[in-house]
C-alpha cells in the first residue's frame, strides 16, 4: 500500500515538475489538445461517419490554404488580386463619372448666370459644395464598386476564415486575439464598422487591444489617396497592364507595413499598458460553399457602397465649403487658410509633406474621403477644385507644388498610419466610455505617422 501511495505521489511530482516547464499558454494549449484529442477518441468509438465527397475536398483545400508554407503566399496573392481588380477596373467609370459632373457643372453654372446670383454664392455652392462632393463620388464610387464585391465573395466562399486561422498564429505571438484578424479584414471596408466588429473578441484587454490598432489597415475612405498618388509617382514611366501592376505592388507594400506595424504595436501594448495572456482562440472552419454571385455582388454593391458614399458626401459637402470660405475669407493680406498652411509648413517640411498636406489633413479629420480634394482645393489661389481632365494635370498640380517621390511616399504613409476618423473616434468613445482610451486610439497612430515620416524624410535626405 504504502508503495503504491509513494509511486502515485511519485508520479504527481514527476507531472507537477512537467507542468512547471510549460509556461502558461504553453500549458493551456496541451490541456485543449488533450481535451480534443479525447473527444475525437470519444467519437471515434462510437460515431461512425463516412467522408463525403465535400468532406474531402475541403480537407484536401485547407490543407492548402490554411498550410504553414502556403498559407501566407495565398494570402498575399488573393489580397494582390482583389487590389489589382479594383484599380484597373476604377479607372474608366472614374474618368466618366468625372466627365458627366464635369458636364452638368455647366449648366448649374449657366443657371446661376441666369438668376444673376452673387459671386460668393456661385463660389461656396459650385466652386466648394459641388466640387468637392463630385470628386469624392467619382474617385470613390468605382473602387468601391468592385472592391466590396470581390471582398463579399471571397468570404461567401468561406476563404476568409481560413485568413483568421493563419493570422491566429501570429496574434496569439504578440498577445492579441486570433479574432482580432476578422475585424482587421472589415477594416479594409470602413475602420469605424471594424472598431464596432471587435465586440466578437470576449476578452477587454484583448478588445481594447484591436480597438487601438484596427486603424493601421487602410479603410475605404483611403483607397483613393493610395490609389492616385501610387499610379501617378511610383508608377510612373509604366502604361496599360504594367501601370497596374506596379500600382498594385506598392498598394501591397503599403498594406502589408500597415499590418506589420499592427502586429508590433500589439506586442508593445501587451507587454505594457495591457499586459495579459492572449485567451485561446477556437475557430470552427465552415465547409467552402459555392459563392451567391449576384446576391453578393448586388448586396455589396448596393448596401455597402451606398451606405460608404452617403456618410462621405454628407462630410464632404460642409468640408468643400469650409475650403473654400478658409481660401477666400482674408485675415489682413493673406487669406485665412494661408495662415493655416505657413505655420505647418515647418513642421510639415521636415516630414517630407508640407504646410498644405498637414492642413488637409486637419481639415479631413471627419472622414479620409475628403483629404486629396481638400489639399488640391487648397493648392488652388482660389480654393476651388479645378476641373482635371487627366491624372497628368493633376500629377502637374503637384509637381507645380513642390512634390517628389519622397512627397508621395510619405504622403501614402502618413495617411496609413495616422489618427481615426472623427466617425471612428465617436464609435470608439461609444463603446470604451473612456476619453483616455479615446485619446489614445487618437495619439499612438499619430505619433507612429510622425516618426515614421520623419526617419524617412530625413534619411532620404542626408543619403542625398
Amino acid at each position: 500500500m504504502n508503495s503504491e501511495l509513494a509511486g502515485s505521489r511519485g508520479d504527481l511530482n514527476a507531472l507537477y515538475e512537467r507542468a512547471q516547464q510549460l509556461s502558461s499558454p504553453d500549458l493551456r494549449d496541451k490541456i485543449v489538445g488533450s481535451l480534443y484529442q479525447e473527444s475525437k477518441r470519444l467519437c471515434e468509438a462510437g460515431v461512425q461517419h463516412t467522408k463525403t465527397k465535400r468532406d474531402r475536398r475541403t480537407e484536401k483545400l485547407d490543407a492548402v490554404f490554411t498550410s504553414p508554407i502556403w498559407g501566407f503566399p495565398i494570402m498575399m496573392v488573393m489580397l494582390g488580386i482583389v487590389f489589382y481588380l479594383t484599380i484597373a477596373g476604377a479607372n474608366i467609370p472614374s474618368d466618366m463619372i468625372a466627365r458627366f459632373f464635369g458636364w452638368l457643372e455647366n449648366y448649374i453654372a449657366a443657371f446661376f448666370d441666369w438668376v444673376k446670383a452673387p459671386e460668393w454664392l456661385y463660389g461656396v455652392l459650385v466652386l466648394g459644395l459641388y466640387r468637392g462632393t463630385t470628386w469624392v463620388i467619382s474617385v470613390m464610387l468605382p473602387p468601391m464598386a468592385i472592391f466590396f464585391p470581390t471582398f463579399a465573395l471571397l468570404e461567401n466562399y468561406g476563404y476568409l476564415p481560413r485568413v483568421a486561422f493563419n493570422m491566429d498564429r501570429i496574434f496569439k505571438k504578440v498577445g492579441a486575439h486570433g479574432k482580432q484578424s476578422l475585424t482587421m479584414a472589415m477594416g479594409f471596408g470602413c475602420n469605424a464598422a471594424a472598431m464596432m466588429s471587435s465586440r466578437i473578441i470576449e476578452s477587454p484587454r484583448e478588445r481594447m487591444l484591436a480597438i487601438l490598432t484596427n486603424n493601421f489597415v487602410p479603410c475605404n475612405g483611403r483607397w483613393g489617396t493610395l490609389i492616385v498618388l501610387a499610379s501617378l509617382f511610383m508608377a510612373a514611366g509604366y502604361t496599360g497592364g504594367a501601370k497596374s501592376l506596379v500600382t498594385t505592388s506598392v498598394i501591397v507594400g503599403i498594406v502589408m507595413f500597415g499590418i506589420l506595424v499592427t502586429f508590433l504595436v500589439s506586442w508593445v501594448l501587451s507587454k505594457t499598458a495591457l499586459k495579459g495572456v492572449p485567451t485561446h482562440y477556437t475557430l470552427e472552419l465552415p465547409a467552402y460553399r459555392r459563392p451567391k454571385f449576384w446576391e453578393t455582388v448586388i448586396r455589396s454593391s448596393l448596401e455597402r457602397s451606398w451606405a460608404v458614399l452617403l456618410r462621405a458626401v454628407k462630410v464632404a459637402a460642409p468640408a468643400g465649403i469650409l475650403t473654400w470660405v478658409l481660401a477666400n475669407v482674408n485675415a489682413g493680406d493673406t487669406s485665412v487658410l494661408m495662415h493655416i498652411v505657413n505655420f505647418l509648413d515647418p513642421f510639415g517640411q521636415m516630414l517630407g509633406l508640407d504646410g498644405y498636406i498637414l492642413m488637409a489633413f486637419l481639415i479631413g479629420l471627419p472622414a479620409n474621403e475628403i483629404v486629396l480634394p481638400i489639399l488640391i482645393m487648397g493648392y488652388l489661389s482660389t480654393g476651388a477644385l479645378t476641373e482635371v481632365d487627366n491624372l497628368g494635370d493633376l500629377k502637374q498640380i503637384f509637381v507645380d507644388h513642390g512634390w517628389t517621390w519622397l512627397t508621395a511616399l510619405n504622403m501614402m504613409l502618413f495617411s496609413l498610419l495616422h489618427f481615426p476618423c472623427g466617425t471612428t473616434l465617436v464609435n470608439i468613445y461609444k463603446e470604451t466610455k473612456s476619453m483616455k482610451w479615446t485619446f489614445l486610439s487618437f495619439l499612438i497612430p499619430t505619433v507612429i505617422a510622425i516618426f515614421v515620416t520623419f526617419v524617412i524624410a530625413q534619411s532620404v535626405r542626408l543619403l542625398g
